[in-house]
């Protein structure tokens, strides 16, 4: 082959030697254009950049007269390390395009040798290809706007290495704000930002931790940005959020609302019952989103509360099908649109096929809560919320850690299940968008403090490549929670999957990240953000509907609305907040009212990530129901319960003077209900159990199926209601 030389610059020694007839040129330069092309249209960029690289090498001059002379191409790559030292590595334009795309994924290099540092790999290609004679380079088309979503994809797909499309596929935690992109955060074990994008080739990342700036939140995103956009291909970021626009705070499942408007748990948009709430929280939400670049929300979340134990009942619209169907729909609507484009957020409607039914109310976060059982054969229910979302437009869908028992599914998690993924939610349901797994399947962690294995459940005898394996092969598209892209590497390599199944699902996720305009605008703006994030106008809806959610179960002899102006003893109440109200005692036998806030019970667990989740019994403790009991017996009390999940409320709903169920609300929301500047709407989510034996013995998977219920579904009254 060949040796670039200059007529002008001297190389070898120094020695000029005559330029070549420009014949002898423009016939070289057509072989090689004519055997690459016939060997593959990917090898006539690599040879043009090939010729890059070797240009830039001897320091020639775009412009300046070359010649060729038999001798072995050197493709030169330089290592990312201080002083820039070059390497060198032999090989030619017929060599095998599987090398050259494993070499294109490996940490820490790049290909290196622009003629000008100032031009783009368009402009240097294209010089290279005039120096050649003429011959046209391949222009990068996936950065053309002007040509089709699907013209752009192909082009981008083509050149993708096997390690930038195995770093398509898995989505991890990152935390928000971290002011150096170079730091790794210990705190979290979350790899530094620089290495998960420049090394890993991440391109997609959910964001933990709670936002106290916009400003500062959009200008850290835009900073990934960058760091993106000079990596080989450019492939910009997709930042995902599990909801933050509510009072949850979890790791796992959820941010508190920080700088964002704050509103009830979706359970109150429930009690509410409006759909063009739920719109309007999902738009607002949306504008928030946008504004500091989180184009992707991990929910909604349309599990059925059917056991009323679970743990994650907060996160969803309560027991109802119907209900939850009729809100996903508006939910999806007002985070995407009519259609899914640059002013989306995409959704992540989870978990299917529906979470609800877990054994004993016990989640699979944690392995003694594995199993999702069907006592009263009612799967079919838990799946109409999920047909409802699809027919909505959902983008994504995330599957559920459970594993299903007892049904004609294999015992094996739901991510991992062929059945569920490929013939259920691809086959029968009919969705062809992205399956992201659930977070954490394939690797043990450590959370919080506490060690975390695997949720593989039903295959934990499985390595960790086979894992891998068998959740591609299910149907899924991306793992979430995880960065181990030498594993999809790995499993290619040794033919266990093969690179166009990869393309499959990287073709998925290239299409939304192009579809939300992330090539073509993928940076925000500080002063905008800071001016959407938390608009006193979102704010207000926001405190709108957490009055509106509050549901009045009890109301004896009217005592509600309260005047102003009494005594008042609280617990659970801020008495800075209360004192605007009246005069605040310590003594609930010097009160004229007694004000409580209380949460649903549940059974503290261990660990610094398990103990985030409320499980267990629903009934409070026989010292706290004393407690509770002797306030009611001093002075009229009125009790605001806090229905993260259905509470036992049997012995409160015959003591207290009035009892209030919430489901996220301010002090200041809670007083306007009792004092009447506000008044409740809220109708149940869910029944009310009686008692903890109603409870344990009821169908997990079967709606309204507790005993004798003390308050049921949509019990609710206004006031001046009679009872």
């Amino acid at each position: 082959m060949a040796l670039l030389r200059s007529a002008s610059p001297k190389l070898d020694g120094g020695c000029d030697k005559p330029s070549p007839p420009a014949s002898t040129f423009l016939f070289t330069a057509f072989v090689m254009y004519a055997v690459a092309r016939a060997v593959d249209e990917d090898r006539i960029l690599h040879a043009y950049r090939w010729r890059n690289q070797l240009i830039s090498f001897h320091d020639v001059d775009v412009n300046t007269q070359i010649e060729v002379e038999a001798e072995e191409p050197k493709d030169r790559e330089v290592d990312d390390h201080p002083g820039g030292q070059p390497q060198e590595w032999g090989g030619d334009i017929g060599r095998d395009h599987a090398q050259w795309r494993s070499h294109g994924h490996q940490p820490g290099r790049r290909f290196a040798g622009p003629l000008r540092q100032d031009q783009s790999m368009d402009e240097r290609t294209a010089a290279a290809a005039t120096a050649m004679g003429g011959v046209e380079a391949t222009p990068e088309n996936y950065k053309n706007p002007t040509l089709r979503i699907d013209q752009r994809i192909d082009d981008l797909l083509r050149r993708m290495t096997l390690g930038e499309k195995a770093g398509m596929l898995f989505q991890t935690m990152i935390v928000v704000g971290s002011g150096d992109l170079a730091e790794r955060n210990s705190a979290f074990r979350v790899e530094s930002a620089e290495h998960m994008i420049n090394n890993q080739l991440l391109t997609h990342f959910n964001v933990v931790r709670a936002a106290d700036d916009a400003s500062a939140l959009a200008d850290w995103h835009n900073r990934l940005q960058e760091l993106a956009a000079n990596t080989r291909l450019g492939i910009p970021i997709t930042l995902s959020t599990d909801p933050r626009n509510h009072f949850t705070e979890n790791v796992g499942t959820a941010a508190t609302a920080g700088t964002f408007s704050q509103w009830p748990e979706t359970l109150g948009l429930a009690a509410v019952g409006s759909s063009e709430l739920v719109e309007r929280f999902a738009d607002i939400a949306r504008q928030e989103y946008l504004a500091v670049g989180l184009r992707l929300a991990l929910h909604p979340q349309i599990d059925l509360a059917t056991e009323p134990r679970w743990s994650r009942i907060s996160g969803g619209f309560g027991e109802d099908a119907d209900l939850t169907s009729m809100l996903v729909e508006a939910y999806i609507r007002g985070f995407q649109g009519e259609q899914l484009g640059p002013e989306s957020v995409s959704t992540m409607t989870k978990h299917f096929p529906g979470g609800g039914p877990q054994k004993d109310g016990e989640d699979p976060h944690f392995a003694y809560g594995r199993e999702q059982v069907y006592p009263g054969d009612n799967f079919e229910y838990h799946l109409k919320p999920f047909r409802a979302a699809i027919a909505a437009g959902a983008a994504q869908i995330m599957p559920y850690y459970g594993m299903p028992v007892g049904t004609q599914y294999d015992e094996v998690a739901f991510a991992f299940n062929k059945a569920i993924i490929t013939d259920l939610l691809r086959g029968e349901l009919g969705f062809d968008g992205i399956v992201c797994t659930d977070w954490g399947l394939i690797t043990d962690t450590t959370i919080l403090g506490q060690p975390m294995p695997a949720r593989a459940w039903g295959v934990e005898h499985l390595d960790e490549l086979t894992r891998v394996e068998m959740i591609l092969n299910a149907g899924c598209d991306q793992f979430g929670g995880e960065a181990r892209p030498e594993l999809v590497v790995q499993l290619v390599e040794q033919g266990r999957i093969s690179e166009e199944r990869l393309d499959v699902s990287v073709r998925r996720l290239l299409l939304e990240k192009f579809i939300l305009g992330l090539f073509d605008n993928p940076y925000v703006d500080p002063d905008q953000a800071a001016a959407t994030v938390g608009k006193a106008e979102f704010v207000a809806a926001g405190a709108d509907a957490q009055r509106r959610a509050y549901t009045l179960l009890t109301n004896h002899d009217q005592i509600l609305p309260l005047r102003k102006g009494r005594r008042i003893y609280l617990e659970g109440v801020s008495e800075d907040v209360a004192s605007a109200y009246g005069q605040v005692v310590d003594n609930p036998a010097d009160a004229d009212v007694a004000l409580l806030r209380l949460k649903a019970p549940y059974q503290p667990r261990p660990g610094g990530f398990e103990a985030m989740f409320h499980a267990g019994s629903l009934a409070f403790p026989t010292a706290e129901r004393d407690h509770h009991a002797r306030i009611c017996f001093t002075v009229p009390t009125i009790v605001d319960v806090y229905l993260d999940r259905p509470a036992v409320l049997t012995d409160l709903a015959d003591q207290a003077a009035a009892l209030l169920g919430s489901y996220g609300s301010s002090d200041e929301a809670f007083l306007d209900i009792v004092f009447g500047a506000a008044r409740p709407e809220g109708s149940l989510p869910f029944d009310l159990p009686r008692s903890m034996a109603a409870v344990e013995s009821s169908r997990s998977d079967v709606p309204f199926d507790t005993a004798d219920p003390l308050f049921r579904f949509g019990n609710g009254l206004r006031y001046g209601d009679t009872y």
